[in-house]
């Protein structure tokens, strides 16, 4: 058997594993909006692709209903595997280290942040400074290579004290920004503050996913941009463990928000794990699935030998 995942449909090794009577099952399979328009286009190709798989598992009802309408013959949506993934590991020693370092200051963390939207970062940082005058912001962008920019930026421009960790710089009482441009510790900072903003939402890019914040108990915001994880934003509104704002103004509102109102942000990071846990049974779910398939072709496959 042969697994495909989310959306990489790629038509020569489909068709090659077709021919050679391999089932396929699309796992946590994903048509975004924009996909969905652009194979409009090509309804005939993505059509053969998708007749070959045995089902086709939609990351969520809406995903299910695209493939149908794009020629899936078998499809259905048990579930999305992100709330499977455990949560990102951490350094224990470093951890207990900056959390020391940082002492009992209020801070937040804007993750995986784009183009734009570190200065947005600045001016949060300034305005929330107003009220709370020893705040820590952490600042983890997307791509860590644009580090050396941003640093300069927010020195240059906004006139703010940044420690750079990519080059070993110390965490200070003085220290505005946290700026930090290194791979793979993601998991270190979600455990370091109790308030996510997760970007790529407040630039039309369609967001990043939010679950890692929930799964290491965050309370979550976000912009409006959020298209490749709607559902699952839509589905956390409901359940009270995220807030949407719309520009630099309503950030600094919302965090001022959760910095202040210790109630609230308790009953967020509550409401999320709730969430999370409620998502949990989905691998057994999709294993299931993937069992039947193999079932039902090991029968087939049989009595074609058979016969």
């Amino acid at each position: 058997m042969a697994l495909w995942a989310e959306s990489e449909f790629w038509p020569n090794l489909i068709l090659e594993t077709q021919k050679r009577n391999i089932p396929m099952v699309l796992v946590n399979g994903r048509i975004s909006p924009k996909s969905f328009a652009g194979w409009q286009y090509a309804r005939s190709i993505i059509s053969q692709l998708l007749q070959d798989f045995e089902l086709c598992l939609g990351q969520t009802e809406e995903d299910a209903e695209r493939l149908k309408q794009l020629g899936a013959k078998n499809y259905k949506c048990v579930g999305n595997l992100k709330f499977a993934v455990p949560p990102l590991p951490v350094d224990t020693e470093e951890l207990i280290r900056l959390d020391q370092t940082m002492s009992q200051r209020p801070r937040w963390l804007a993750v995986s942040t784009h183009a734009g939207e570190e200065g947005i970062v600045a001016q949060v940082h300034l305005k929330l400074k107003e009220k709370h005058k020893s705040v820590l912001s952490i600042l983890v962008p997307r791509h860590p290579n644009r580090g050396h920019n941003i640093t300069s930026m927010l020195k240059v421009e906004k006139g703010l004290n940044v420690a750079q960790r990519s080059l070993g710089d110390a965490v200070t009482p003085e220290t505005d920004i946290y700026l930090v441009d290194t791979l793979g510790e993601l998991g270190l900072f979600f455990r370091l503050t109790e308030i996510a903003f997760v970007g790529k939402s407040l630039v039309p890019f369609g967001g990043q996913n939010p679950l890692e914040a929930l799964r290491l108990k965050c309370a979550v915001v976000h912009g409006p941009y959020m298209a490749n994880f709607q559902k699952i934003v839509d589905d956390m509104s409901a359940a009270s463990c995220a807030i949407c704002v719309k520009n630099s103004k309503s950030l600094a509102q919302k965090i001022d928000l959760l910095i202040s109102d210790d109630t609230l942000r308790a009953s967020m990071i509550a409401n999320g794990t709730a969430y999370v846990t409620s998502q949990s049974q989905v691998v057994d779910k999709v294993k299931a699935e993937i069992l039947s398939v193999l079932k039902r072709w090991a029968k087939v496959s049989k009595s074609n030998a058979t016969a």
